[in-house]
């Protein structure tokens, strides 16, 4: 009896591994969204976004745009819910490119705000889990666009950095955190998006959470390292990036450094002191 059991398992499992070999193997995020239509007239009103980014992010003088995060789960809450719920009714394979890199830009960064809001008051998102061993709350299926459930870093990471490849996307996307590039204060449309990225990297870069050079030692931010690749894959290729975007003074610094010294991120929350 127990050598016919184990042959029915071991039969069993035999079959199993050969239906699942023959199964098609998930495409991903972004084998699924890099469908888009050329020439597309269809776009997407962010203009409610638009209100509520003008509304709740504050631009301070250290350069740190700041959120009102208790004013805006007071009063801009069930507005958001409301603006996120439409994004994902959108069929954004019916877009033309410009606008769904516009859709995901929002999208990331009005559900990061969700995510907070729904914790708040919190002091960093990384309190935020999505499992036991989550260091945040990235990889929780919290979206759904055209039927495929998603999480943060799927639309950071599989669509828009797979689908785009362009460094900038690091500065449009917003971690609610202090160390990140900022939170815009404007909404992305297919009008606007490279300016915005432009700014974002600017606004960044000139800034000490980007990049601090002291006694001719340079200090960048965490992102540079943790996505090196992303700027031509070694340090040459991220000081020869900030030098692009680096306003006159710090360009001149960065001009005869040859590596980067030490990198800094602050994870505290983004929000109005």
């Amino acid at each position: 009896m127990i050598y016919t059991r184990r042959l029915f398992l071991a039969t069993a499992i035999a079959l199993a591994g050969t239906n699942i070999a023959l199964m098609p193997a998930h495409a991903g995020p972004a084998q699924t969204f890099k469908t888009f239509q050329k020439g597309s007239s269809k776009s997407v009103n962010h203009a409610a976004w638009d209100k509520l980014l003008k509304t709740y992010v504050h631009k301070t003088r250290s350069g740190l745009n700041e959120v009102d995060y208790k004013a805006f789960k007071k009063s801009g809450h069930r507005a958001l819910k409301a603006y996120l719920r439409k994004l994902q009714s959108t069929n954004v394979k019916s877009l033309d490119r410009k606008e769904q890199f516009a859709f995901w830009v929002n999208l990331y960064n009005a559900k990061t705000i969700e995510v907070i809001l729904s914790k708040y008051p919190v002091s960093s998102i990384k309190k935020i889990k999505s499992g036991i061993f989550s260091p945040g709350p990235w990889k929780l299926k919290n979206m759904k666009v055209n039927g495929e459930a998603l999480t943060l870093d799927d639309v950071e990471h599989k669509i828009l950095r797979g689908l785009w490849r362009d460094p900038r996307i690091h500065y449009a996307v917003n971690c609610a955190s202090i160390g990140c590039p900022n939170l815009a204060v404007d909404a992305f449309t297919a009008a606007n998006s490279q300016k915005l990225l432009n700014a974002g990297a600017r606004a960044y870069i000139n800034s000490p959470r980007g990049v601090k050079v002291s006694g001719g030692r340079v200090q960048a931010s965490k992102i540079y390292k943790w996505f090196k690749k992303d700027f031509g894959g070694n340090e040459r290729g991220i000081l020869k990036h900030l030098r692009l975007y680096a306003a006159p003074k710090l360009a001149a610094k960065l001009k005869t450094a040859r590596s980067i010294n030490s990198y800094d991120y602050d994870w505290s929350l983004n929000d109005l002191r």
